[in-house]
């Protein structure tokens, strides 16, 4: 990413610490991390606060090796992992490195449909033949955008979407690029990623953890696995789970 695309893009991170956990937690679940003989090398890239790298790399069972980055620092808490600071979507690690990559609501921020696949190479590259990846974006069909809390915002034509969001909201350019599921899977195809799309495993998981008892979680609880399935590609975030094309798996 140049220097003008990257100074125009804000970093839209998520400024409530214990959100972060509660999300680190459901990356774990999800991810089926358990502890092993050796450190669990772990990446994460866009740690923003970093509540998610702090909560792997204090985690009390798991033996995390914890390394993060991001463009900005706006780290709340520190302790538990490594930081890098970069300026583009390369990593600066050697191929091979990380049993595990975490990219949380990243992709949209990078730049255009090629950068995003520079990312996705990039986290390809720095992953072990057998790790795995968690990937999550919004949904660009979603109803409400999430950064700027206007409804149809990313529905619009590319070239509609800044005049409207400059009218409606007063932000001179729209600095986020959200992908379908079938924009998302076909990026994810060109990096020799194969992938499972989780997105109802993790709607589940969201309400047991974040609202557990609610009438939404007791309701989910008794939806068929098979309704929340169909949904998969219209949920409002998106969420993946990766390996590396002719990975066995977990």
């Amino acid at each position: 990413m140049s220097g003008s695309v990257a100074a125009e893009r804000k970093p839209h991170a998520v400024l409530d610490a214990p959100s972060r956990r509660l999300k680190a937690l459901k990356i774990e679940r999800l991810l089926e991390l358990r502890p092993q003989s050796r450190p669990l090398r772990m990446l994460e890239v866009g740690c923003g606060i970093g509540g998610i790298s702090h909560y792997f790399g204090t985690h009390p069972d798991l033996r995390c090796e914890v390394d993060a980055v991001d463009l900005h620092d706006l780290r709340q808490v520190t302790e538990g992992y490594r930081f890098t600071r970069v300026s583009d979507t390369r990593l600066p690690f050697a191929a091979g490195e990380f049993d595990v990559v975490i990219s949380n609501h990243v992709i949209e921020h990078v730049g255009d449909r090629a950068r995003q696949a520079d990312h996705l190479a990039e986290v390809h590259r720095v992953m072990k033949p057998q790790g795995r990846g968690y990937l999550a974006v919004p949904n660009r069909w979603q109803l409400i955008e999430p950064h700027y809390q206007l409804a149809f915002l990313s529905w619009l034509p590319r070239p509609w979407r800044t005049p409207y969001l400059r009218r409606m909201r007063g932000a001179e350019f729209y600095d986020c690029e959200p992908l379908t599921a079938g924009e998302l899977e076909r990026l994810l195809r060109q990096a020799q990623f194969s992938f499972e799309n989780v997105c109802a495993r993790a709607t589940r998981l969201t309400f047991a953890i974040e609202r557990p008892g609610s009438a939404a979680d007791a309701l989910l609880e008794v939806v068929p696995e098979s309704w929340l399935h169909a949904l998969r590609r219209v949920i409002p975030t998106l969420i993946y789970l990766l390996h590396p094309a002719g990975a066995d798996g977990r």
